[in-house]
């Protein structure tokens, strides 16, 4: 009796641990997640709409509503952002409201030039200064040149660029202002007007005007996004920087400089790095530049500017730049080779600086110190040219403060010698135009571009 209760004990036993076993067996699958979604979190007051957040289903910015960003607002990836053209979007100030499109998102803003696309501060008409909010982030998958390929963005953001793809597509920003950006956080972690990180040759940037930047106007990190149609207006530090393996291709830009307004670090309109060491990492930055009008803050003699101020060309730290066509007027020192790499790189042609013309320098051509390389011969080789005084350029109002006028006059200098039988010049992508500098008689920013959104009621 004994042995046939043990018997049914073990077999009801059994029983229940095969029961139990497939239980768990079911409970160690993986369960199905239902697919979530995360979308910007919109809070309407009138007219405004604040958004903060992330997003990663497509959304539309309508040009009937104003839309204040809120601390670090983010396109994730597989998203796409449209703005529709004459919609305003303001950075707040007290939270440093920052657009970022992650690497894979999109941003499709396509202005006009009778209806822009204003990106600006939410500070009122009077109070507005560089630096109110963070600014414009674009990051793709094109190469740079860190290690391994890729990096996070500066300025304490959360986003990382890079990647092999060189005809990788953020999107399109054209006919866009961007005034009153900038936020250096800390030292070498600063948030740009327009930070192009990784950006790939599938992106449209064209008729961009950034105003009174806190840090760099236009900073480039690596890619190859092709630009045209670059206005930086009253920076604080560097006009156009480049660095990182950044090699697209840029025709067609200005900059204007407020005499007193430039950075402790020192402010530059051209600044160029392959990267921070000078390493021989590739792909090496070799942008290819033609056709940009650099006026600095010395509009003559006369004019009492920043000690800040420094070079109108500084190309350093093993850059493979190539800079053709353009014209940079007005800076303390014309064009800086600084370092025996980038004197290699010029010696090699694989530096390059034709055709171009400097005026109003106190000095025109400058090396490293201590070196003795002679740049004045490779200058003047070059076909490169100069003049003491500005105003030898027959520019209509190029330094004009409140209402420019880059456009050029009948007798000017600058109506012929342009050259574009350069190998690097060959892509179609580049317009041959018989003049030196970003304009003809033609005036390209007319319509679009502000250049007093101080007072400008929004």
């Amino acid at each position: 009796m004994g042995s046939m209760l043990n018997t049914r004990y073990l077999s009801a036993l059994l029983s229940a641990v095969v029961l139990i076993s497939a239980c768990k067996k079911e409970d160690d699958e993986d369960p199905v997640v239902e697919p979530t979604t995360r979308e910007f979190t919109i809070t309407a007051n009138g007219n405004v709409n604040t958004v903060e957040g992330n997003s990663d289903v497509n959304y539309t910015f309508t040009s009937d509503k104003v839309w204040l960003l809120k601390n670090f607002v983010y396109v994730e990836s597989g998203a796409t952002l449209t703005i529709q053209p004459g919609t305003i979007i303001k950075g707040d100030k007290d939270t440093k409201g920052t657009l970022i499109i992650k690497r894979g998102g999109k941003i499709m803003a396509e202005g006009t030039a009778s209806q822009p696309i204003v990106f600006t501060t939410n500070q009122p008409v009077g109070s507005r200064a560089a630096g109110d909010w963070g600014g414009l982030i674009l990051c793709g998958k094109a190469k740079n040149n860190q290690p391994g390929g890729e990096a996070t963005v500066e300025g304490g953001v959360e986003a990382t660029y890079g990647g092999t793809d060189d005809t990788d597509n953020s999107g399109m920003l054209r006919y866009v202002r961007i005034e009153f950006p900038g936020i250096p956080f800390q030292p070498n972690q600063e948030i740009n007007g327009l930070t192009l990180a990784s950006v790939g040759r599938g992106t449209t940037i064209d008729h961009i005007q950034v105003s009174y930047c806190g840090d760099d106007s236009y900073e480039f990190f690596g890619g190859n996004v092709d630009v045209k149609h670059l206005v930086a207006f009253k920076g604080l530090d560097d006009d156009f920087d480049m660095d990182n393996g950044f090699s697209g291709r840029f025709q067609f830009g200005v900059s204007l400089r407020e005499p007193n307004t430039a950075d402790a670090s020192g402010s530059n309109s051209f600044e160029h790095d392959n990267d921070g060491a000078g390493t021989t990492s590739e792909p090496f930055t070799t942008p290819v530049i033609s056709n940009v009008s650099v006026f600095g803050p010395k509009a003559d003699a006369g004019t009492t500017i920043s000690g800040d101020f420094k070079r109108a060309t500084h190309l350093r730290r093993n850059t493979h730049s190539r800079v053709f066509n353009s014209v940079f007027a007005g800076f303390p020192t014309g064009c800086l080779i600084d370092g025996s790499a980038c004197e290699t790189n010029c010696d090699a042609n694989e530096l390059k600086v034709k055709n171009c013309v400097y005026s109003g320098t106190t000095t025109l051509t400058a090396v490293a110190s201590g070196s003795t390389w002679d740049i004045s011969t490779w200058f003047t080789n070059n076909g490169n040219t100069s003049y003491a005084e500005n105003s030898e350029l027959g520019v209509m109002d190029g330094f004009n403060q409140s209402a420019p006028d880059f456009t050029l006059s009948g007798g000017s200098p600058l109506n012929s010698g342009a050259d574009f039988t350069d190998g690097d010049l060959g892509a179609s992508f580049f317009q041959t135009v018989p003049y030196r500098g970003a304009f003809g008689t033609e005036n390209w920013t007319a319509g679009w571009c502000n250049w007093d959104p101080q007072n400008t009621v929004y």
